[in-house]
């Protein structure tokens, strides 16, 4: 059984699709890098980060772009040897403005290289490409509607796509204006039987968020809407259940079964999902009037069937990072810049992760961080870091970010009293705290050991120096907020955890790490 989600953590906006006898899934990555996550599998019950799709600066530069803005809703499709991507580089996103800016990047295989990017249109957000059996390929995006008084979900438009200009071409067509559930947008074409089916996300990314399907014989319409929708959507009565179903793909099996990648949410405490948006698959069958319908009902399921047989050898993520690689393992993000900058070295000090301390955690330009996916419930964190800060200007420590927003972070730092000392840094719906009455002396000669334990919505961190036991620092922390539901503004990333370094004076002060525990516990 295919066991959801499948792509657990911040994995949202799936788009799915099958090479021979391969599966890739192509996730949102927002302001994090590299791009665009691509996920593989054999059996749809398995899946490994196989690669990144955006690696360069020159492909998706983010420095300065805003919370939740950079890469939106990739569409991952293949056709005559070669895979194409489309993604939107999200620069401006408040207000009634939105600045979306739309691309596409090729390559032969999906590891790369990846192409630079082809600029295709500004119109709106989550492009798709269609290959039509005829030849020609098309491109359709949501448009953005900033006029009082309109629906700024405004519809779906197409254009074509010449491959021999590397551009779009010819008119705009406005082939869809959505249905009464309204926010219009994840566009993607099919073509089955005859028809051209329109699958489009609608009612918003939160908790009426769902997947709805239109139809016609021509591709620049008219569509019909399928008179039951949403086809999928959640059960907001039932908890237990996944929620915020919908921005759809589909895909179909060799043996002509097929399925939804789709977007859904798993809330821990008061509809908050501090994990983000996830993956997950429903299997779906054709009416015989030409209608897909979701298996069992249109409310996702967590246990889904699967043609295949199950590899034998599950994809294991590793627990530990010893940092004794040459390179990075695949699942680190950084925030908005590159590996290309200088900011961090394997090599210097060897089995040692070094950072090199730039901007504060407030910071839309270079932070200096390392950060994976929080992708269980119940998780402990851990590492070890050498540190000699000499101004209270320079912090290096473990964090639990979610954006510049809300974060908590067990930091070293330096106080001209106390000396190197070590305390707890809250950042909650933009403010910032400091959770102890008094920072904690330590012996900055000595490695301190830094650990966090999760469970659903509380933290309790803890420090040591050498082997002494573990020492509680702090209340337990609500990390609630760390979520896409518990701000005043939508959001759509995930909690990360990780480690980071700050030197406010630009000296570059840097911390060396000698490993990073991420340990999942089996108690939810």
């Amino acid at each position: 059984m295919i066991k959801n989600p499948i792509l657990t953590g911040f994995h949202p906006d799936p788009s799915i699709v099958r090479v021979a006898d391969d599966y890739y899934i192509a996730v949102s990555s927002f302001e994090w890098f590299p791009g665009v996550p691509i996920y593989h599998s054999k059996d749809l019950v398995n899946w490994e980060l196989k690669t990144y799709a955006l690696t360069r600066t020159s492909q998706l530069n983010m420095i300065g772009n805003l919370n939740s803005g950079g890469v939106w809703a990739p569409c991952l499709t293949y056709d005559d040897g070669l895979f194409y991507l489309i993604f939107t580089d999200v620069k401006s996103r408040k207000g009634a403005f939105k600045d979306t800016h739309n691309y596409l990047v090729t390559a032969e295989k999906v590891e790369g290289p990846w192409s630079e990017p082809i600029y295709l249109n500004s119109s709106g957000f989550d492009p798709s490409m269609f290959h039509d059996d005829d030849g020609k390929k098309y491109v359709v995006n949501m448009i953005w509607d900033h006029r009082k008084g309109k629906n700024p979900f405004g519809g779906i438009v197409l254009q074509e796509y010449s491959s021999e200009k590397k551009k779009l071409v010819g008119d705009i067509y406005r082939i869809f204006e959505g249905t009464n559930l309204g926010k219009t947008e994840a566009p993607h074409l099919y073509k089955k039987n005859g028809y051209y089916y329109l699958l489009t996300a609608e009612g918003g990314t939160e908790y009426n968020h769902a997947a709805t399907m239109a139809r016609a014989h021509f591709i620049m319409g008219p569509y019909e809407v399928d008179p039951t929708n949403p086809i999928l959507t959640s059960d907001y009565t039932n908890r237990s259940m996944l929620q915020k179903a919908g921005h759809g793909s589909l895909v179909e099996t060799p043996d002509g079964s097929w399925y939804m990648a789709h977007l859904c949410g798993r809330p821990v405490v008061q509809d908050k999902c501090i994990l983000g948006r996830e993956t997950a698959l429903q299997k779906c069958y054709w009416t015989e009037d030409g209608w897909l319908r979701i298996e069992g009902g249109p409310y996702p399921k967590m246990d889904v069937p699967t043609p295949h047989v199950p590899t034998p050898v599950q994809y294991q993520k590793q627990q530990r990072d010893d940092f004794d690689t040459e390179e990075l393992a695949l699942y680190w993000n950084s925030l908005r810049r590159s590996f290309e900058e200088k900011w961090y070295t394997l090599s210097e000090r060897k089995g040692f992760l070094r950072l090199y301390g730039q901007e504060s955690m407030n910071s839309l330009h270079r932070q200096s961080m390392l950060m994976r996916r929080l992708e269980h419930m119940h998780v402990n964190v851990e590492t070890v870091m050498e540190f000699h800060p000499t101004t209270f200007q320079q912090m290096a420590g473990l964090a639990l970010y979610y954006d510049t927003e809300d974060y908590v972070y067990i930091r070293m730092t330096y106080d001209e009293q106390l000396g190197s000392c070590i305390g707890l840094v809250e950042m909650k719906y933009g403010k910032y705290d400091e959770l102890l009455a008094e920072d904690i002396a330590i012996d900055s000669q000595k490695p301190i050991y830094l650990r966090a334990e999760i469970r659903r919505h509380m933290t309790q961190f803890y420090f040591k120096q050498q082997e002494k036991e573990w020492i509680k620092i702090g209340e337990e922390i609500d990390i609630g907020h760390l979520s896409d539901d518990d701000s005043d503004y939508v959001r759509f990333t995930g909690t990360f955890v990780g480690v980071a370094v700050q030197d406010l004076s630009g000296q570059q002060n840097y911390a060396d790490f000698d490993y990073f525990l991420y340990e999942s516990e089996t108690i939810e």
